[in-house]
């Protein structure tokens, strides 16, 4: 009888090992995901604040294809090309942080190739959202305005706020 009892115990203490086991993993593995999205949303709040502070301009780089990140400060007139010497911070997301698809207040969309956000003295040049899945497919919103160089992080895929056009506006 007590051989039988202690089997018992011990098939409960590892029962529970086990969900504390998973609980930590899955734990960890949000902590990684909000992790490299704060990094991404640091860099572009550097970006914005080195530019209301210095007056020069900045652009981030988000690389659909190959899950990448580039903050430089633009240099020369040439914006295609970027130099060694431009990069500020060059970051990569992880397997559990991707990027699904990046879309601009003036409608453009994409899901593949590069999205460029550029800030100069008087803020962001454009608006738009950056949407991330975690590792449960999960949309997470990085949001950009062009009112203010806040940049948060909204759970879920909001709608993008756009001007109506001017066939839309309403009279009084």
């Amino acid at each position: 009888l007590t051989l039988i009892e202690m089997i018992v115990v011990m098939s409960f203490l590892a029962l529970f090992v086990l969900i504390a086991q998973a609980d930590l993993f899955g734990t960890l593995r949000r902590s990684t995901f909000h992790a490299q999205v704060q990094d991404f949303i640091s860099a572009m709040q550097l970006a914005a604040s080195g530019a209301a502070e210095t007056g020069r301009r900045y652009e981030m780089i988000v690389d659909l294809t190959d899950q990448r990140y580039l903050l430089r400060e633009i240099t020369g007139s040439n914006l295609a090309k970027v130099y060694d010497e431009e990069i500020i911070v060059n970051g990569q997301f992880g397997e559990n942080c991707r990027v699904s698809y990046v879309e601009f207040d003036d409608a453009k969309y994409t899901n593949e190739g590069e999205a460029k956000f550029r800030v100069g003295h008087a803020g962001w040049m454009y608006a738009g959202k950056i949407v991330f899945l975690d590792e449960s497919e999960q949309a997470h919103t990085v949001a950009v305005s062009r009112l203010t160089p806040i940049i948060q992080l909204i759970d879920g895929d909001p709608e993008l706020m756009r001007p109506k056009a001017k066939d839309e506006v309403s009279s009084f």
